[in-house]
């Protein structure tokens, strides 16, 4: 029996219709806020995708794997970030600051879930050249923006990895333990602080380490000021980005929605400075509808040049999670449907060249066969929230109009078609 591969889907009809308009809204808004459209390769060389500096090791083993005829180890991206910092090492003439956004596919062979597939569509803005708090403050405005227009309430949890990591070294982990540590407290909405717990006892800390984020754990959401204080973190480089960029979350007004959690620190490995995840603020879909920080290593690394700074901060948004939210919602199906036209008799090259003019004006614009009964063509075109319709037939044609109906007033009229574009743009 003929199926699809388990965690993909074909999109069509109403469901398509509401995926387009989001698209549309996050691409409108992306070039609002100064961002070039990028389109990069689907195939990439493993090498590039299995890099250190690349995805982390719960990535790769969800990275689709694969080899061309002659032989080379290749891999689908799971993510738009590493293609984009390829393209800027492999450009040394692009001129930064450079903004680009990207709207494409990523594959994963991870666990199927309500929000989460093996193929999905990824919505990403990123930021090459500025390092301080200005570049994460844009992004932050335009993630407010874009759920704000799609009518969904949200909260951006926020923190900075360098500041994290100053507090797990004032409780002593060791250097080389704290990213792993941060990915364990990454996990403390999931799993709980005794999850937690559980498995910093597998890593190479200390009983009184141990003992000592159990207590950071047990304080009651704890402020950036409280943390400071504790543990004696006033002037630190991580204490002042946080800082920096809250007082410009304040300036801005976005305050109530850009919410501080100093346990945040988001599963890929290559963050080096604030990261940040949007929820529904409601709380009843508890899976990620976007998220992104800074990564100012990676493509330095990629061109084996530590020594030139490439600042790079992104944002992405995800596709299937928001369609999870908005798919009970009704299509805009009034402003998408446009006009539909009905040729009536042996009329259809009339109709033809009636929809051509429309076109030309700008008005979407759907021809009928004609080939049902006119009645229900009209039921038909008002159950899809069509508004105007236009039927052409032996007397229209005789006179060089068309009948134009109102479907909302019910209401008809002969127009030309010049007066029938006019009307219908309103």
């Amino acid at each position: 029996m003929m199926q699809n591969i388990k965690g993909t889907y074909d999109y069509f009809g109403r469901e398509q219709a509401i995926r387009q308009n989001v698209r549309t809204t996050l691409q409108e808004l992306f070039e609002l806020y100064g961002f070039e459209s990028m389109d990069t390769t689907l195939l990439n060389e493993l090498e590039l995708l299995t890099s250190k500096y690349a995805g982390g090791d719960e990535i790769l083993r969800e990275m689709y794997q694969l080899a061309d005829q002659g032989g080379r180890r290749l891999g689908l991206r799971y993510d738009l970030t590493i293609p984009f910092a390829k393209v800027i090492a492999m450009n040394p003439g692009i001129e930064f600051p450079y903004r680009r956004y990207e709207i494409g596919k990523v594959f994963r062979d991870g666990p199927v879930k309500k929000g989460r597939l093996r193929e999905f569509l990824q919505c990403d803005a990123d930021v090459v050249g500025i390092a301080g708090p200005q570049a994460e403050a844009e992004l932050m405005q335009l993630a407010a923006e874009v759920f704000r227009r799609l009518d969904i309430p949200v909260v951006l949890m926020w923190n900075n990895r360098r500041f994290l990591g100053e507090i797990l070294g004032a409780v002593g982990v060791p250097a080389e333990e704290q990213l792993s540590v941060m990915l364990t407290l990454d996990k403390l909405a999931k799993i709980g602080s005794g999850g937690v717990l559980a498995e910093l006892t597998d890593k190479q800390l200390t009983a009184d380490t141990v003992r000592l984020i159990s207590e950071l754990l047990e304080l009651d959401n704890p402020g950036f000021g409280q943390l400071v204080e504790k543990y004696k973190l006033e002037g630190q480089p991580g204490a002042l980005e946080v800082l920096a960029l809250q007082q410009l979350i304040d300036a801005i007004g976005l305050g109530t929605v850009c919410v501080f959690d100093p346990f945040l620190s988001r599963g890929l490995s290559f963050y080096t400075g604030t990261v940040y995840e949007i929820f529904d603020a409601s709380g009843s879909y508890t899976s990620s509808l976007g998220g992104g920080g800074r990564y100012d290593a990676i493509i330095g690394k990629l061109v084996g040049r530590d020594d030139i700074e490439y600042p790079t901060v992104g944002i992405s948004f995800g596709m299937e999670s928001i369609m999870a939210l908005l798919g009970e919602r009704p299509a805009d199906t009034a402003t998408r449907s446009g006009v539909l036209i009905i040729p009536i008799g042996g009329y259809l090259p009339e109709a033809l060249v009636a929809a051509a003019a429309l076109r030309t004006a700008g008005i979407r614009t759907g021809v009928d066969t004609g080939s049902r009964k006119l009645k229900k063509t009209l039921a038909t075109a008002s159950s899809k929230g069509i508004r105007y319709v236009i039927m052409v037939g032996e007397s229209e044609a005789a006179e060089g109009k068309l009948r134009l109906k109102d479907m909302t007033l019910g209401s008809e009229r002969l127009v030309t078609v010049g007066e029938a574009a006019q009307l219908i743009a309103g």
